[in-house]
Formats: structure tokens, sequence, C-alpha cells
């Protein structure tokens, strides 16, 4: 069967078809800016590659420019519709609603967007992918996998805010964790490298949003994101921990809207407030130049990464690997350089060779000497939603 998996993150659309369940990939791509007008189109088949910037203002038009592609009749990889049997989702925010793979229906669409408030950049894209595929994609299966369901094994007492237990248990406000599916498919490639029955691994999510797990034994026990996937790290746009009294002060002295805030918090801080960009390849090269903006956002970011590793490697009782992964991880030794640097005491040390090295496969970048693995895992988020897709069905006959 033919399963297309569409991933929307804030400010991306990446795509891959498989064929299942052989996981063999028949076409893949990624668009990257969307809402600027240099944003990136990349198609890819055995055959075939294309590359093109265009204005891409929006989700939805990215979504009608991947599956026009699909369908072209020189360079696609479908001659009809009816070719695609599922389509798997990536869905960021499942709230209390959803801690499993789910069949997309009416009902679970209205919760989805009625958990949007919670996941802004995210659930609106998400929701709208669903959508334009339903209309595009009318005979195939709609399944969501969550970005929460990973964290779902979160203790209480790690998962619970400190606040009055009647919005815990009446409005279900928790840490939910996000970034779940991509945290899962790295945590398994470096506990299979490791060849350990029992492991202890931080997992280092870093791309426009940014996110930290740790793992033991292969479950989630803790993760930067809580209740909605603004804290933590800093992010391209969004501001990650802060002393939550700031919000009450900007209230109180430019008589803001909590809304005005909000979108303060979630699109104009991180890396764009800090240097007013927030790809971080624009941020590394205005640093090289000299802007002192971008160099302290960058040391800002690098040491907020070293906070939660040493208070992951604290609630881990111990570590054995760190991992990095996504876009920025995968691809910025800088970055990993930054992070990495005066950590010998909890045994993490790199070596700079191996560091630049790019890789399409896991790369051990640990220094010789190093006492914990320093891992650069490609994530494949889209696998691992068509591998969960395909197994929602795996009992009904016309799927087998």
């Amino acid at each position: 069967m033919q399963v297309l998996v569409l991933n929307s993150g804030s400010s991306s659309l990446k795509f891959q078809l498989f064929l299942m369940p052989e996981a063999k990939i028949l076409c893949s791509g990624i668009i990257e800016r969307i809402g600027f007008e240099d944003a990136k189109f990349k198609f890819k088949t055995e055959k075939n590659t294309i590359e093109i910037v265009t204005p891409i203002p929006n989700h939805k038009v990215g979504l009608e420019l991947v599956s026009k592609q699909l369908l072209d009749t020189e360079t696609g990889i479908i001659k009809s519709t009816d070719d695609i049997d599922i389509v798997g989702h990536r869905v960021v925010h499942g709230g209390k609603y959803f801690s499993n793979t789910t069949e997309i229906t009416e009902t679970v669409k209205e919760k989805i967007k009625a958990l949007s408030s919670l996941a802004p950049l995210h659930n609106p894209p998400n929701l709208e992918g669903i959508e334009v595929a339903e209309t595009i994609f009318p005979n195939a299966k709609q399944v969501a996998v969550f970005d929460t369901a990973f964290h779902q094994s979160i203790p209480e007492y790690a998962y619970k805010y400190a606040i009055p237990n009647k919005y815990s248990e009446e409005d279900s406000i928790r840490l939910y964790g996000f970034h779940g599916t991509s945290h899962k498919y790295v945590s398994e490639k470096a506990i299979e490298y490791l060849g350990k029955d029992h492991s202890k691994i931080i997992t280092i999510h870093l791309g426009n949003g940014c996110s930290m797990t740790a793992v033991k034994d292969g479950k989630s026990i803790d993760h930067s994101l809580g209740f909605s996937p603004v804290n933590g790290l800093i992010m391209g746009t969004r501001s990650g921990d802060i002393d939550q009294s700031i919000i009450f002060h900007l209230a109180k002295k430019y008589n803001y809207t909590l809304e005005e805030i909000n979108t303060m918090l979630q699109k104009k801080s991180g890396m764009i407030g800090l240097t007013g960009f927030s790809d971080l390849r624009d941020i590394l090269s205005e640093a090289e130049k000299g802007n002192k903006d971008c160099k302290l956002a960058l040391e800002m970011s690098a040491y907020r990464i070293k906070k939660y590793i040493g208070s992951y490697a604290a609630i881990l009782n111990g570590l054995d690997a760190i991992v990095f992964t996504a876009g920025i991880g995968e691809n910025s030794p800088p970055m990993r350089k930054l992070v990495c640097t005066d950590l010998d005491y909890l045994g993490i040390a790199i070596d700079d060779d191996k560091n630049q090295i790019r890789s399409d496969a896991l790369n051990d970048i640990s220094a010789e000497t190093a006492k914990v693995k320093v891992l650069v895992i490609p994530t494949n988020e889209e696998l691992e939603i068509a591998k969960q897709s395909v197994s929602l069905f795996k009992n009904e006959s016309s799927f087998i």
C-alpha cells in the first residue's frame, strides 16, 4: 500500500510517500520558510530532483503545491489520487483526548481544532493539512499521529503543575510534551546503537521548534515542553522558559491584552525577538560577521540546553548518551560544539573532526575519552508516522 505522510511544522512542511510495509520511500520533499517570499520547495524521487524558490504564504498553498507535484504527468509519482491508501498526519497537541494513533473523523477534527489554543502555531496548520488532504485524496484513510502520545509515560510527579488541584483535574492542565514521534524514533535508534538492555538517554530536538526529553529504558520520563509548545528551550519565534510574572508586568505597564502577549511569546520572541532572524543559518552567518545580538542569542540558546542536560542527567541518575536531531541538531556543527563545550564533568566531549561530518545515518561524534556517547541521528518522523498509521489498520483484510 502507499502511505503519504504530511508533517506540518510551524514554518515548514515535510512529506514522504512510502510503499508499505517495505518502508520504501517513493518520493520525499520539504517546504521551508513558509510565510516568506523566498520559501523553498524541494521534491525528490529516484529519477528527479526539483528545487524552486517561490512565495508560499501559508500551509494551504504549500499543500496544494505538494499535491500538484505528486500528480505531475512528467515528474510526479502517482497517476491518480486513488493510488494513495492512507494519509498520515502529524498532529502536535492531542490534549487529554488522544494518547494513540487515531483514524480521523469529524469529531476528531473538532477536538484538534479545540486544542488549537494550546498549540497555535501547529494545530491549525495540522488541521488545514487534514482538510486539504481529505479534498485531494477523498478515498484514502486519514490518520492522526499525535506528538503528545510518546510522553504519556511521564510520571505524575513530573507532569503535574503546582497549581490548585481543581485546575489539574477539571481542565486537564498538565505537562503534555511534544515532538513525540521524533524523540521516540531517535531514542530507539540510540538504544539499538548502544546495545544495552537498560539505557539513560537525553534526546535533543533542535529546529524552529526545540525540545528535550529524558528517556529511560525507552520511555519518556520528562520533557522540556509542557502544557503547550512554548516553554523550555529558546526557539525560532517562541520564548521558552520565562518568569510568568513578566506576563502580568507587560499587561499592567503596556496595557497589553492577553492575546497580544500570547502572540508576542509565540511568534515574536525566541531568536527572532533577540536577533531579528528566526533561521539559525542567518543567525550563524551574522554572528560570524560580528553581530553581537546574534552571538549572544547563540550563547543563550546553548546555555539553556546545557541547563536541561544537567537536570535530566540528575533525574536519570546517570547518562549513556545524548542525541542531537532535527534540522539544527543534525546540520549545525557550531551549535553542537557550543552545547557540548565544558560538559566534561558529565563525561560529555566531542571530536571536532567527527562533528564536521554530515551524514544521512547515525554519526557518533564523541571524543575517544568521552564516557557519554554524543550521537547525531537524523530523525524520520514521517517513517514513524507511516508505521503507526499502517498498524492501525493491520487487522483489516483490505489492507493486508
